[in-house]
């Protein structure tokens, strides 16, 4: 049994509240009339109690704790290291040199060796804490603040339990993960459109005609598709497939649209694009050159405000009209787009299925989407 007055007593938090609370106790009993009576029957006994309570866990929470790190020892002083002079070097050859020392096999000994063991694990756990960059900062912390002692429980369990996860894998997985889920939405638009298309008349006349001339499909006398061994609609399906042409989101998948593939090819993106722009400004701001179509095509695109593949879908059969105005130059671009907006919304306004939009929308509320005609 422990001495009460010895100092490895008075060293132990717990013990320290144990003599608090004694002494509180024995006080009653020295003094009855004025802790017992006076105090402890009084309106002031429940805030006596609280501060009592208060005290006792300031006291708690002052020094090591046993539950963490290498327990009522400090880490540096089990390796035999000086915290100010820390190194590496200094690290791994102290706990070589201990971890020979203090190895169990080297006792032969039932209950010394359980002793080594404990000795052995305290000196691993050291050589743990302070070998890690993180952990380490954590344990100076604790060393540092030990009255924080929720804060350094926190951070001890933080780092025990949270996974040692390499950040450059999160990183690669995660685009992984996002080019994948945009290489199968795109596969499946690519498919919604197919099935658009092939119950269009147009497109469906038109694959049948390339079928019959390839030998694919086979008419009878009245014009009609003969039943053979193959799936008619499949080879017509596959046909407008081959042929059809899809731009904009319903675009066939490629690899070559997914966030992997221009990560990849990120820094070729950057180095063509500073070319670019050193050869644009070399050529056009100090050598003052004329326009070619290339340049002239940029600045369109610049001043509609639209990406190469939108052009080409929305204004693929106005670049003879593009030209004819010069919107190149920004204010000729602007007065052509405010017209051609102004003539579409005209070209709609007398579009019947506009006008039954029109009517649905003030008389029924907003809809998310319209069948072009």
């Amino acid at each position: 049994m422990s001495n009460l007055y010895s100092h490895d007593f008075f060293d132990s938090p717990i013990s320290v509240s144990y003599v608090f609370l004694l002494s509180v106790f024995k006080l009653s009993n020295i003094c009855p009339f004025f802790l017992g009576t006076h105090l402890m029957n009084s309106a002031l006994s429940l805030p006596f109690l609280v501060i009592c309570l208060v005290l006792v866990q300031q006291c708690d929470s002052v020094g090591f704790a046993p539950e963490l790190y290498c327990g009522l020892e400090n880490c540096y002083d089990v390796l035999e290291i000086n915290r100010e002079e820390f190194d590496k070097q200094k690290l791994s050859k102290a706990y070589r040199a201990l971890a020979r020392k203090h190895h169990p096999d080297r006792v032969k000994n039932k209950e010394e060796k359980i002793l080594a063991e404990e000795r052995f694990r305290v000196i691993a756990t050291a050589y743990e804490t302070l070998k890690d960059e993180e952990a380490k900062t954590t344990y100076d912390y604790y060393l540092d603040h030990p009255d924080q002692r929720f804060y350094n429980y926190y951070q001890y369990y933080r780092l025990r339990v949270a996974p040692k996860v390499d950040v450059r894998l999160v990183i690669v997985g995660t685009i992984l993960v996002i080019s994948l889920f945009q290489y199968l939405s795109a596969k499946h638009k690519f498919s919604e459109a197919i099935e658009y298309a092939t119950g269009v008349g147009k497109f469906r006349n038109m694959a049948i005609k390339d079928g019959v001339d390839r030998g694919l499909l086979e008419m009878d006398r009245n014009g009609k598709l003969k039943k053979n061994k193959g799936d008619n609609d499949a080879i017509i399906k596959q046909i407008i497939t081959e042929n059809l042409d899809v731009t904009g989101g319903y675009k066939k998948e490629s690899v070559y649209d997914t966030l992997a593939w221009h990560t990849i090819i990120f820094p070729l993106t950057i180095f063509r694009y500073i070319k670019w722009t050193v050869l644009w400004y070399w050529r056009f701001a100090i050598k003052k050159e004329e326009l070619d179509d290339e340049a002239k095509m940029y600045l369109i695109r610049k001043y509609l405000g639209v990406s190469q593949s939108e052009f080409d879908q929305r204004f693929g059969t106005d670049i003879d009209d593009l030209f004819e105005h010069e919107c190149w130059i920004k204010d000729n671009c602007e007065k052509w787009k405010a017209e051609k907006d102004a003539a579409e919304q005209e070209k709609m306004a007398q579009s019947g299925r506009y006008k039954r939009y029109k009517r649905y929308m003030k008389n029924a509320g907003t809809i998310s989407f319209v069948d072009e005609e």
